[in-house]
């Protein structure tokens, strides 16, 4: 199954992208890295003493991550996932039967950390949502209220040194690998991307 990568800063709407591909494309298996968040007590007293550790790789359970992957690529039948709730700050292990069928769909690897695992990426198809600052501080805001419990006050301290984290993370991906920049809620730029992921096929 051929990979989609899609990243970019928090809010920059790449659950959106992901989302959206999996309708265009049938059959799609799309893994949010922010799912595989820990929820050891030592990464709750970290997150209480540092308000970007969830935008640092050491919050993901990394090796979990890329076993999930190395399944799916394999096509493995019962693939274990997770699932982070973000307002108890739980995280929930379960395995998922998965029906593989050929050329269907792909698997769409999405999140601040997708373009950080031990994958080869010369092979996936890669994307960075662009979007600018302020929309994707606009959207944090109303996201994390709804979806995450926290308050303005607490997106306020997280969200620049999230933004900073991403960029700071990022210059060894682009400038080794051919990368799309897609603002995921232009049509005309999504209609092309589909052609293009339709060539990748």
């Amino acid at each position: 199954m051929k990979t989609i990568i899609i990243t970019g800063p928090s809010g920059s709407g790449k659950s959106y992208l992901s989302n959206k591909l999996a309708k265009s494309f049938k059959g799609s298996i799309i893994i949010k890295t922010d799912s595989f968040y820990k929820d050891e007590l030592y990464i709750k007293i970290l997150s209480i003493l540092f308000n970007d550790i969830y935008d640092r790789i050491i919050s993901i359970r990394i090796k979990e991550l890329n076993k999930t992957v190395d399944a799916i690529n394999k096509e493995v039948k019962e693939v274990k996932f997770y699932d982070y709730d973000f307002k108890t700050k739980k995280s929930i292990k379960s395995s998922t039967e998965i029906l593989y069928k050929k050329n269907t769909g792909f698997l769409i690897l999405e999140g601040i950390f997708s373009h950080r695992l031990n994958i080869n990426y010369s092979e996936t198809f890669n994307i960075i949502c662009n979007e600018t600052k302020l929309k994707c501080y606009q959207r944090r805001i109303k996201r994390d209220k709804s979806e995450r419990g926290r308050c303005r006050n607490e997106v306020d301290n997280k969200f620049n040194q999230s933004w900073y984290l991403f960029y700071l993370n990022l210059n060894n991906y682009i400038n080794n690998y051919n990368i799309i920049y897609l603002n995921p809620e232009d049509k005309l730029s999504y209609d092309k991307l589909i052609n293009k992921i339709k060539l990748f096929t």
